[in-house]
């Protein structure tokens, strides 16, 4: 079942183009993970999805009714206004003293219920804003960059915190990540962006893709660590959906992320 679709979608700021062209759907209970160089119009395609810009050009459809929760990459919060976790959980909609604290229980921020929010860490702030998308039983959750600021082992459990919930709740994950080295093992579908849609696919395609090596290297600073692959077959090229007809491929076991290039 299709959740959100767009087709030919572009958006232009003030003349200049963010977005040309772009094809994309997002299934149920499906992880899609956008890449692509700072400026490429991920956070563009997430604010499209989300129906916060308007396209200049195309269309997004998203199914009606369709629950969504939003973690953005970081949230200002003026630190004289005092702002309870729980208050913010409640916050434009009440949730009982219970809910919140299971769900707060569920992210690995128990306890927190009475924290300023200004007083909490990064990775707390993080799961927190992660427990507030939640409470709403989105059937899409949408992570602009939502691991930003967190060390490497925060990054990886945040993002096996993602993987766990969608086992169990069946959401799907529209997120935009940096950390590819980390959440290969979990994406469904990789979306490298840089204007348009470079290529798409399965992991193990995409990074394998000329367009995706044109624009991150050879190198891949640790991208492969939780996603090993032996090839002795060609793949399709990207500028489509590569993922289309491919066969399944075992992921590594046990494998150790290394650390990322800055």
């Amino acid at each position: 079942m299709t959740l959100v679709a767009a087709r030919g979608l572009t958006v232009r700021y003030g003349g200049v183009a963010a977005l040309t062209g772009v094809d994309f759907e997002i299934g149920a209970g499906e992880i899609v993970t956008l890449v692509g160089p700072n400026g490429s119009g991920k956070s563009t395609l997430l604010r499209a999805v989300l129906g916060a810009v308007r396209p200049t050009a195309g269309a997004v459809t998203r199914r009606p009714g369709l629950r969504i929760g939003y973690v953005p990459q970081k949230l200002a919060v003026d630190d004289r206004m005092p702002l309870t976790v729980r208050r913010f959980l409640s916050l434009p909609e009440r949730h009982g003293a219970a809910e919140v604290a299971a769900m707060l229980d569920r992210v690995g921020a128990a306890g927190l219920e009475t924290r300023q929010l200004t007083a909490l860490s990064g990775g707390q702030f993080q799961r927190v804003l992660l427990a507030r998308a939640l409470l709403g039983g989105p059937e899409l959750l949408i992570l602009d960059e939502a691991t930003q600021g967190l060390d490497q082992p925060g990054t990886a459990a945040f993002y096996q915190l993602i993987v766990d919930l969608r086992r169990e709740t069946g959401t799907a994950v529209l997120m935009v990540s940096h950390d590819l080295h980390v959440v290969m093992s979990a994406t469904d579908r990789v979306l490298c962006l840089n204007g348009h849609v470079c290529c798409q696919g399965q992991p193990y395609v995409v990074t394998a893709a000329p367009e995706y090596r044109a624009l991150f290297g050879h190198g891949t600073h640790g991208t492969m660590a939780l996603y090993q692959h032996e090839h002795d077959h060609a793949h399709d090229g990207c500028g489509h959906d590569a993922a289309a007809g491919a066969e399944a491929h075992p992921h590594a076991q046990g494998a150790k992320p290394e650390a990322a290039d800055a």
